[in-house]
């Protein structure tokens, strides 16, 4: 990778105005899917009032989203070859904005199985947009021949700020949760129809492979759990989803619990971790094309390690707040990293990516509900203590993102 700065991509007659059009459609999508995944956090707090859960129970109701994501994983890198990533983005958005109105109204009627289900439609449409736009996202990379995936994950991660305020806001002013929530998935769902008009068209994106035969992919996907380096990749992006779906769920309900604050102001530190972690998306780009991979995804995990522990263990007050802002931003690069890699061949990129998704969302399963476990045991903020403990070792997978020999 080059180590000096390029110029601006518009100012740059080599990039086609075509692939800048992608770029910002791809932003775009990254800023809405944040959005509609934040809007839903934001909210966790009412829910679990509403629907009177303990931890342990809230924990289980969250496995629901997780299970939904994990659904999809396993062929939504088969699914956008075949379909391409603009109609996949799209159908996948739809599932989204109906999963995120079904579990507002099944917080309303106090229905825990009608959360349950809207919270699996959105995993499912999340999960499946998710790997449809990292893929997409990799090709636009390639294309501007500078490192922009991790830019594309701070565009989710100001979606997922903006999220966090309208749920500060929404909690506030005592709107109904089904209120908020029918009114983003509506916006949400027109923001990406409109973005995904600008992708790259199928044969020259990420699914160049559209046109092999179903056997040629099935092969292909196979091929692709057996390589040791992507399943490397998918350990490292397990333990950074970790890392990060630890705060998203839990973060606001364990200052509110563990620290007495109120859910407007829980709902608050939720948003400073997303903070840390668009700010630590956006000049990550500039430190990985300068020093590479290696060292500068080694710096932002224990950065997090350091910062998720002060968060827990120095009570309330700043430094636990500033403890929050670190975890965020070390946590902020391991997820695009870890996609940006596994895309480096462009032909084995959906296949790769889809694997590597599936073993980094397997986080997500197990996440909610061994901290909401821990949670009824030593307390929701104390479960916490979980993520530095399994953030260190990760450091030993690092090296297996760098790029391969061309």
């Amino acid at each position: 990778m080059s180590r000096t700065a390029a110029p601006p991509a518009a100012s740059t007659p080599a990039v086609p105005r075509a692939v800048l059009a992608a770029r910002t459609g791809v932003a775009v999508v990254f800023a809405l899917n944040g959005l509609a995944v934040a809007t839903w956090f934001s909210r966790v707090p009412a829910v679990r009032d509403e629907l009177g859960l303990s931890p342990g129970r809230l924990g289980l109701l969250l496995l629901a989203m997780s299970v939904g994501a994990l659904l999809a994983m396993p062929t939504a890198g088969l699914v956008a070859q075949r379909f391409g990533t603009a109609r996949t983005v799209a159908l996948s958005t739809l599932c989204v904005a109906a999963g995120l109105a079904v579990a507002g109204a099944g917080t309303i009627a106090g229905s825990t199985v009608g959360v349950v289900v809207g919270l699996c439609a959105l995993g499912y449409g999340s999960g499946t947009c998710d790997v449809a736009m990292n893929v997409e996202g990799a090709a636009v990379e390639r294309r501007l021949g500078r490192t922009v995936m991790p830019r594309f994950h701070a565009a989710w991660s100001l979606g997922s700020v903006a999220g966090a305020g309208l749920g500060v806001g929404a909690a506030r002013l005592g709107v109904p949760v089904a209120v908020h929530l029918a009114a983003l998935a509506a916006a949400v769902l027109l923001g990406t129809l409109l973005a995904v008009r600008s992708f790259l068209p199928a044969a020259e994106g990420g699914t160049a492979s559209a046109s092999a035969a179903p056997a040629e992919r099935r092969r292909d996907l196979l091929a692709a759990w057996r390589e040791p380096r992507t399943l490397l990749i998918g350990l490292l992006v397990l333990v950074s989803a970790f890392a990060e779906g630890a705060a998203n769920d839990w973060l606001a309900v364990a200052f509110i619990d563990g620290h007495d604050l109120s859910e407007a102001a829980g709902a608050g530190v939720f948003g400073l971790f997303v903070v840390g972690m668009t700010l630590g998306r956006t000049v990550g780009t500039v430190a990985l094309d300068r020093w590479g991979r290696v060292p500068v995804l080694s710096g932002a995990i224990l950065l997090a390690t350091v910062g998720a522990g002060v968060a827990v263990l120095a009570g309330p007050g700043p430094v636990a707040i500033a403890g929050v802002a670190l975890w965020g931003i070390g946590a902020s690069l391991g997820f695009p990293v870890g996609m940006s890699a596994a895309a480096d061949d462009e032909r084995r990129a959906p296949a790769r990516v889809s694997v590597v998704a599936v073993i980094g969302y397997s986080a997500l399963l197990a996440g909610p509900p061994l901290l909401g476990l821990l949670g009824d045991r030593v307390g929701t903020l104390q479960a916490l203590l979980v993520v530095p403990l399994l953030l260190l070792p990760t450091l030993a997978l690092v090296p297996a993102t760098r790029p391969p020999a061309r």
